[in-house]
């Protein structure tokens, strides 16, 4: 709790908005109860002091408390808590550890189960993690006891709506102008392209600019477990995963959704990301005469992109020839993100796939030196 604001001030007022109409989800609605409750309860001060006052009591009767001060700051991409005494945020491509605390564990708890209960979350002990989509986007991943030690464990990741010109790209190191030019003709092209680094280096930031410069007579059909991607392209359709009810029914996952997608006369297909079997319906979508399609994957250099979508596709249940095969003509170019000196990231390798027999192999066409993959 900050100290500006006493705790019992917040309790007062969440206790009148719980007996009147309540408030609705959107901010303004959110501030504007806020407000009407402090005048309530007596407090009268002049617009200079009222609003951030409102703002803040506001932050912590419907968000996540001390941590949206965090997330209202600019450069600001992840927030990390490691427990009530332990707050980081990643700025620029940085680790900062901050001065943001909570009062104790039982804090850190309430302000998750604050968003995620509208939403269907919960997280207590028979249910200690829970993983939600709040309204600007942003994804929180929270894991309390018995699976943690040190108090919840709270991960939130913001996604930039923006999506980024080549002109910005190239000028940032982000994307040299030889890569950039690369990667521009692949989408021209209607490669096959696949994007992949470690978490935080940029993929997301990439894909979006990809998909923004295919052709804007291009059905193009996104598929997501949360809408990260916001691309500038003219016929989008878009699909979200569903997580299981409580009862354990209703889930959608991926390689559903890319078989629906095959009945929706796409032109190109593109995957947030590939992390599991569904690698095998994303394989015979290319194989299959869809060009161009797009995703992303967690590796950190081309060669390993290509191990790891073979070691899904063995998961999946293809044998190791067919995923091999499959893989060297299903995809034609690999993208590499890392990170520079001093944590600027960036793409590091540009890569074709070829087969040398069956086998996929990444032979790379541009590599920046003295870059980490």
């Amino acid at each position: 709790m900050t100290a500006a604001v006493p705790a019992d001030l917040v309790h007062r007022v969440r206790r009148r908005l719980a007996s009147g109409a309540g408030v609705g989800g959107d901010v303004a609605e959110v501030r504007a109860g806020v407000a009407a409750a402090l005048v309530a309860e007596g407090v009268v001060l002049p617009p200079a002091e009222m609003a951030p006052l409102v703002r803040t009591v506001a932050d912590h009767v419907a968000g996540l408390g001390p941590l949206e001060v965090l997330l209202r700051q600019p450069g600001v991409t992840d927030v990390l808590v490691n427990g009530p005494g332990e707050v980081w945020v990643e700025r620029h491509g940085t680790l900062q550890r901050t001065d943001v605390t909570f009062a104790d564990a039982d804090a850190v708890l309430e302000a998750v189960r604050r968003v995620v209960g509208p939403r269907g979350g919960r997280i207590d002990r028979s249910r200690p993690f829970v993983d939600a989509k709040l309204p600007d986007g942003s994804r929180l991943h929270a894991v309390a006891e018995p699976i943690v030690a040190d108090g919840p464990v709270v991960t939130l990741r913001r996604f930039d709506a923006r999506t980024i010109g080549w002109d910005e790209l190239c000028a940032s190191g982000t994307t040299p102008p030889a890569a950039a030019a690369l990667v521009r003709a692949a989408v021209a092209d209607r490669a096959a392209i696949v994007v992949c680094g470690r978490t935080g280096t940029g993929k997301t930031t990439l894909l979006q600019r990809l998909v923004s410069d295919v052709d804007p007579a291009d059905r193009v059909v996104l598929i997501e477990d949360a809408p990260e991607l916001r691309p500038r392209t003219a016929h989008l359709v878009r699909m979200e995963t569903r997580p299981p009810s409580a009862e354990g029914v209703g889930a959608v996952d991926i390689a559903t959704l890319v078989r629906q997608a095959l009945r929706m006369r796409p032109d190109r297909i593109v995957v947030g990301e590939v992390r599991g079997v569904e690698v095998a319906d994303v394989l015979q979508a290319l194989i299959t005469g869809h060009e161009g399609c797009m995703t992303t994957v967690h590796a950190s250099t081309a060669d390993e992109a290509l191990i790891r979508l073979e070691g899904m596709a063995l998961l999946a249940g293809l044998p190791l020839a067919a995923a091999q095969a499959q893989l060297a003509s299903a995809v034609d170019v690999v993208i590499a993100l890392g990170r520079g000196p001093g944590g600027q990231r960036g793409v590091v390798e540009v890569a074709d796939v070829c087969a040398d027999g069956r086998t996929p192999v990444a032979r790379t066409a541009w590599r920046r030196e003295g870059w980490d993959a």
